[in-house]
């Protein structure tokens, strides 16, 4: 028996509306995610001094200590695209998709409301800890509902174009937490900021959230689901795809969106603590590189997404692959170079963030079109939300940890270069002509033999 939440009312002039709305619908919720990691990140060494660094405590222990409980929530992000995921591919998207936001909505406005360490001592880091896991939850059911509905809504030879919106509205989420930031290291005190400015951002989740509540309520199911339920007769009845081959698609699709998960974070999360605690900028000098960062990341992805339904999501994401792999130690040894200019570092700030953005547009239809539709929520999610796990939520950790033991200042050029480098040998086996067809009904993407044409150029 299948259990949904039914569907509003449609009136036949409405007929043309449900693509806008399931992009407008899939992308706030997506926006309020990376918000508020976004946030996270930016307050990472004003929330080490409230949460994690006692009195007589190191600012860079605390700042470890920040970035492990930020590593933490991303682990509950592959529990949070399981569980999720798997209601979202039995009930449907949109009742998972309400409740991801109200979970997400739930936990950030708390951690704006939380008692410091000077207030409850030992109980402060535990709290907020908690908090990171609800929101790791949350946040590992997101993608996979929001990149579904956005993919499976779109009309044919757009998929590229819908999908990019994810990513846009994680740059968008990025830039805002910035923007906010900004604005209140500029209007604040450093003292009013760090005892109670800093809880500001967390609120604001609460009016957006509720915002968001209101667009998915008013959401249709996709026809995708809704055809899978008409051939079934109820969605739980049909058997899922062979547990292997899903696990194969997951494991390739994690690999193919390493250097995204990796580089991203680098570059338009971690970077302003990097600067500060590295390169011994300001906190506003910080927060505007990675906003000149994350508007090259912005302006790129809705290009990269149609450029990749015109000629395939390979060559474009190899492209930003390898852009990001050749690039990034020389961009670091820039950024340490006093001599250079601050319009020359702002510009290659700004063509670090656009070639990420060459993998993260194409990169949420890419995902979509390895899985079929009884398992596209759970796999795609699941893939994203390990590669996530593993090189984006601990790459402010191993970054910063590796950077104390060793005093080694570009490690962070290492860190993308490498992770950059896997991600072209997983894209290399992606079909050249995957962009062309319909989505998947009833087995995941095959990897082709090493002898057969790839078709890139179609």
């Amino acid at each position: 028996m299948t259990v949904s939440i039914p569907d509003p009312p449609r009136a036949p002039r409405e007929a043309d509306r449900p693509p806008r709305r399931a992009l407008v619908a899939g992308s706030v919720g997506n926006f309020i995610e990376w918000y508020e990691f976004g946030i996270y990140g930016y307050f990472a060494t004003v929330i080490a001094a409230n949460f994690f660094t006692p009195e007589g405590g190191s600012d860079l222990e605390g700042l470890v200590k920040t970035y492990a409980s930020f590593a933490l929530a991303f682990f509950f992000r592959p529990v949070g695209a399981a569980v999720f995921g798997r209601l979202g591919d039995r009930i449907g998207r949109r009742p998972t998709l309400i409740c991801v936001v109200l979970l997400m909505t739930a936990a950030t406005t708390l951690i704006g409301l939380l008692p410091t360490y000077d207030t409850v001592g030992a109980a402060a880091p535990w709290l907020l800890t908690l908090l990171r896991v609800l929101q790791g939850l949350s946040a590992g059911g997101e993608f996979g509902g929001a990149v579904s509905i956005m993919t499976e809504f779109a009309p044919a030879g757009r998929r590229g174009l819908y999908g990019a919106w994810q990513s846009f509205t994680v740059a968008l989420g990025l830039l805002g937490g910035a923007g906010v930031a900004a604005l209140l290291a500029t209007v604040l005190s450093e003292q009013a900021l760090n005892d109670w400015g800093w809880r500001l951002p967390f609120l604001l989740t609460l009016p957006m959230g509720l915002g968001a509540l209101w667009l998915r309520l008013r959401l249709e199911e996709t026809p995708a689901f809704r055809g899978a339920e008409d051939r079934t007769g109820g969605a739980a009845l049909e058997p899922p795809p062979r547990a292997g081959e899903v696990a194969r698609a997951i494991v390739l699709g994690a690999g193919r969106i390493m250097g995204w998960a990796a580089a991203g974070y680098t570059f338009l999360v971690v970077m302003p603590s990097y600067l500060q605690s590295t390169l011994g900028a300001s906190f506003r000098e910080a927060l505007i590189a990675t906003v000149v960062a994350n508007l090259g990341f912005a302006a790129s992805i809705i290009p990269a997404g149609l450029l990749s339904d015109r000629i395939g999501r390979r060559p474009v994401m190899l492209s930003g692959a390898a852009l990001v792999a050749v690039a990034a130690i020389p961009l670091l040894d820039l950024l340490q170079d006093t001599d250079r200019s601050n319009l020359v570092k702002g510009v290659a700030v700004f063509a670090a963030g656009a070639a990420v953005g060459l993998m993260a547009g194409p990169g949420p239809a890419m995902l979509a079109e390895m899985f079929p539709t009884r398992v596209r929520y759970t796999g795609l999610g699941l893939a994203y939300s390990l590669s996530n796990a593993v090189f984006s939520g601990c790459a402010g950790l191993i970054i910063t940890e590796t950077i104390k033991r060793t005093g080694e200042v570009d490690i962070p050029g290492y860190y993308t270069t490498v992770t950059c480098a896997v991600s072209l040998v997983a894209l290399l086996t992606l079909r050249g002509d995957d962009h062309r067809g319909p989505l998947r009904e009833g087995h995941t993407a095959r990897t082709p033999r090493p002898d057969e044409p790839q078709e890139a150029g179609r």
